[in-house]
């Protein structure tokens, strides 16, 4: 009887281990399910696919922004980002013209990218501005740049075959997805593996703790963001592509996406804690919904409500959880 109690009590510890430590994948995969019988055609490989390819593009800012709040900062201005660079990619593309043109503007918005990423890490030491106020005047500024480079129009002189990058397949799998992948598993491995990673879990952690063990905390926290400026130049790049334009009102609100994704994943905004992993399951978890609702015909209202719904009770639900633990 002891054995059988003993055994008994095992699995259901185990069963709570699960629930508490995987919550999110829990909840990823019933809403996978319940999509599967109540959203008509979800289940679809085309469809499916199309969630991939969309999510890609959110998830590679996503993975960097999972970096930027660990170590203790925000970055707001990442959907201006991505705009400005895909009007650089267009402006130089039609400047030098065919894939030269192309190659030119993405080293020139990856450039921008990291430099006004590194540069608000700076101004951060410099001045002890919040992230948070520096991002978000460059929220606007950034925008009002890429609207200057086009003149409010869009700009459409890409070569043949650019729209490869971000409406394209390879083997049967949009590229965007193989990009998607490369970047996910590259940052899972920077900050699970490598001194860098560590130094941002510290900082984010106690950033007097790891100031007196020797971290250059500020580099740290200037290479987060600079990272996150390079990874959203390559999302740019991708959704110009994908819509044939450098247009400067891409991406607005992506922001808010990208940091939702980074919350639903169980990232805290007080820094310190997150994982990689999480983000990908809070950018899946976006991208399932939002095409679950579109094709059950809820209105865009609601949809916004419901996202917003789903970001609290994220919130709520990781600090439920980091309390128990």
């Amino acid at each position: 009887m002891t054995t059988t109690t003993e055994h008994v009590e095992r699995k259901e510890n185990f069963a709570i281990g699960i629930l508490r430590n995987y919550p999110m994948e829990i909840i990823l995969g019933a809403l996978i399910v319940f999509l599967i019988f109540m959203a008509p055609g979800f289940a679809s490989t085309h469809n499916l696919l199309n969630v991939l390819r969309t999510v890609s593009m959110l998830g590679i800012i996503a993975f960097g922004m999972t970096a930027v709040i660990i170590s203790g900062e925000i970055d707001l201005s990442v959907g201006a980002g991505v705009a400005l660079a895909g009007c650089i990619v267009a402006w130089f593309a039609g400047a030098i013209g065919g894939w030269g043109g192309v190659a030119v503007g993405f080293a020139v918005a990856v450039s921008v990218g990291f430099s006004v990423g590194f540069l608000t890490g700076q101004f951060r030491r410099w001045f002890d501005v919040p992230t948070f106020i520096t991002t978000l005047a460059l929220f606007a500024a950034l925008r009002g740049v890429a609207n200057l480079i086009t003149g409010g129009f869009p700009l459409t002189n890409f070569p043949s075959g650019f729209d490869f990058l971000g409406g394209g397949y390879l083997f049967g799998i949009p590229f965007p997805v193989y990009v998607f992948a490369f970047t996910f598993v590259a940052m899972h491995f920077i900050m699970n593996n490598t001194s860098f990673g560590r130094a941002v879990y510290a900082v984010g952690g106690n950033l007097e703790a790891a100031r007196l063990s020797g971290i250059n905390v500020w580099l740290v926290k200037s290479m987060t963001l600079a990272i996150t400026g390079v990874l959203t130049a390559i999302s740019g790049t991708l959704i110009a592509s994908q819509i044939g334009s450098g247009t400067g009102t891409t991406a607005t609100g992506m922001e808010l996406d990208v940091i939702a994704a980074v919350i639903i994943g169980g990232t805290s905004l007080f820094g310190g804690k997150g994982r990689i992993w999480g983000t990908l399951i809070g950018v899946l978890f976006l991208g399932c919904i939002s095409n679950g609702m579109t094709l059950m015909n809820v209105s865009e209202y609601w949809q916004y409500v419901v996202r917003g719904g789903i970001i609290l009770g994220a919130v709520l639900l990781n600090q439920v959880l980091e309390r128990v633990r």
